[in-house]
């Protein structure tokens, strides 16, 4: 049994009779899927089935018993269990195919996910639930240079769109409207508790198998897209289209869509990079600091904690006190719920944060690691040097995500 196991290759006989598919295209792909929902557990089964070599699901959230209905990966013992979404996705992709390799990570999309990573992958997926989740994949998708599929659900209603560097944006494409709720909801107001319910929305597993199919096919069509020269591919992706699914109608449609206006803010793609080998996220500030002088070449240095801030304290106004908590705004909720003095608060109450939104060698904490102040691994830092801007890369993390 064990040389029968040894000796097949995944879909040898049945994907290679596509005549524009590439076996070892697609085993030696990657790719990140941004949710394990309902359409994350379509796409993550989807790509398993193909054949992927490597993907990586990204998802904060626990299991419940409503996601049984439309999660095909998720089974009654795991919501018991209050298991994470993104490692029991994993653990079952897995399942389907041995020979694919599936990395769970349990955080944040934008501040607890590494650029390098996003940096590293061939696609992006999105199966997400919110506005603000699709505009920091947004953001993290351009910084890197790579397109994103976002797909979203609700009802019978499916939608697919491709967003890719020069072609389309998703923050772009906000009216006013939502882009006033998306800045609302990333701190202005300093209210923190940012990862509150959004509430459920009326979906079916007919539609997620739908949306999560096409946003599977359209990854592979990316993946080849290197085969083949642009004008002789065989195939059409959405880039600068819509697609729309309509169960109540059965009806489909394609409008175009694109998006790319200019002077943008998301529009940063962070290049060069110097991949720095000596620099990890495990690092003391101190030690960090002085290799990015090394790195840089540069006498003066600073890193910018642009998408995860570090949180000294925070004083509420009702009652006025102060409560020292030491943690990266992404932490910040579960530090609140921890604390009984805290969780006793009102939701309407205010904190007002002391924070540090760069590091430099006045910096208070030089002993704190990069990852305790809230620098994922394989992060990309974004360093103000007396030199200019530069971009580095935490290279020694990289063995912690790829096999090679």
């Amino acid at each position: 049994m064990a040389s029968e196991q040894q000796s097949y290759q995944w879909g040898e006989g049945v994907f290679t009779l596509l005549s524009w598919f590439k076996q070892d295209r697609v085993k030696q792909a990657r790719v990140l899927v941004a949710g394990a929902g309902a359409l994350g557990n379509e796409v993550i089964k989807d790509l398993a089935l193909f054949g992927v070599g490597e993907i990586f699901v990204v998802d904060f959230d626990r299991i419940e018993i409503s996601n049984l209905t439309r999660s095909v990966l998720f089974r009654e013992n795991d919501a018991f269990s209050h298991r994470f979404k993104a490692e029991v996705a994993a653990e079952r992709a897995m399942e389907i195919n041995p020979q694919i390799k599936v990395t769970p990570i349990v955080g944040n999309l934008f501040s607890e996910v590494g650029l390098g990573l996003y940096r590293s992958v061939d696609v992006i997926i999105g199966c997400l639930d919110s506005r603000l989740a699709r505009y920091q994949l947004n953001r993290m998708a351009l910084r890197a240079g790579k397109t994103w599929i976002d797909g979203s659900i609700e009802n019978l209603t499916g939608v697919v769109k491709m967003f890719t560097p020069g072609v389309n944006c998703y923050e772009c494409g906000l009216s006013r409207e939502e882009f006033n709720i998306i800045m609302l909801r990333t701190g202005c107001a300093d209210v923190v508790r940012s990862q509150s319910s959004q509430g459920r929305v009326a979906t079916t597993p007919i539609s997620a198998s739908i949306v999560g199919a096409i946003q599977a096919q359209e990854a592979m069509k990316v993946i080849h897209q290197d085969c083949y020269p642009a004008d002789q591919r065989p195939f059409k992706t959405l880039e600068g289209r819509m697609f729309r699914y309509e169960g109540l109608t059965n009806a489909t449609n394609m409008y175009r869509m694109s998006s790319w206006k200019r002077n943008c803010p998301a529009h940063e793609f962070w290049q060069p990079i110097l991949e720095a080998p000596s620099m990890s996220a495990h690092m003391t500030v101190a030690q960090a600091l002085n290799e990015l002088k090394s790195v840089t070449g540069a006498e003066a240095v600073e890193i910018n904690l642009m998408n995860n801030k570090f949180i000294e304290s925070i004083i509420s106004d009702r009652p006025e006190k102060e409560f020292r908590v030491m943690v990266p705004e992404s932490r910040l909720d579960d530090t609140i719920s921890a604390d009984p003095q805290m969780r006793k608060l009102s939701y309407l109450t205010l904190f007002h944060k002391n924070f540090h939104e760069n590091i430099d060698e006045y910096f208070p904490y030089q002993d704190l690691t990069l990852r305790q102040v809230g620098i994922p691994p394989f992060d990309v830092l974004r360093v103000a040097t007396n030199r200019g801007e530069r971009f580095v890369e935490l290279s020694a993390d990289r063995h912690l995500f790829f096999r090679s």
